[in-house]
Formats: C-alpha cells, sequence, structure tokens
C-alpha cells in the first residue's frame, strides 16, 4: 500500500467516512479490515451511468486509461462495459 492510500485511509476514520475512494487491491483490503465501506472509481463511474449522468462509459474509461495512466484488466474493463 503506498502512501497516499494510507493517508485517505487515516482520514476516512478521522473524518467517519461514509465511504472511502479506493481502487488499490492492498489499500480496499486494509480499509475493509478496519471497517470502512470502499468503492473505487468504476464504482462511482457505474453508479453514475445507472443515475444517467453518464451515457457511455467507454470514452471515460479511455480518458482514465489515456490521460490519467489509469489500468484495468482487460476482462474486467470487458465486464464493465457489458453493464
Amino acid at each position: 500500500m503506498d502512501r497516499g492510500e494510507a493517508e485517505a485511509i487515516a482520514l476516512a476514520i478521522e473524518v467517519k467516512a461514509e465511504w472511502t475512494l479506493l481502487d488499490e487491491r492492498e489499500g480496499r483490503k486494509v480499509a475493509k479490515s478496519l471497517g470502512l465501506k470502499v468503492t473505487g472509481i468504476l464504482g462511482i463511474l457505474l453508479r453514475a451511468k445507472q443515475l444517467g449522468e453518464v451515457e457511455s462509459l467507454q470514452p471515460v474509461i479511455n480518458e482514465l486509461i489515456n490521460k490519467a495512466g489509469f489500468r484495468i484488466a482487460p476482462e474486467l474493463l470487458a465486464q464493465i462495459l457489458m453493464q
């Protein structure tokens, strides 16, 4: 787990956050073990699509990959785009 994730977890505990936004597996595991509710970027994007705030996930995910260096397994990407 990197420093940013550790700080996000510490802040979530400090402010008693309802949700914690983490994408890395190790950080999510630690946060959950501390009783925090965790979501990731994909969870937020799926929710936005369900609410009609995003028409298509493909362009948003492409932008995350190309501009922010977001990584996603091809199998997970295919599964997300089918929803």
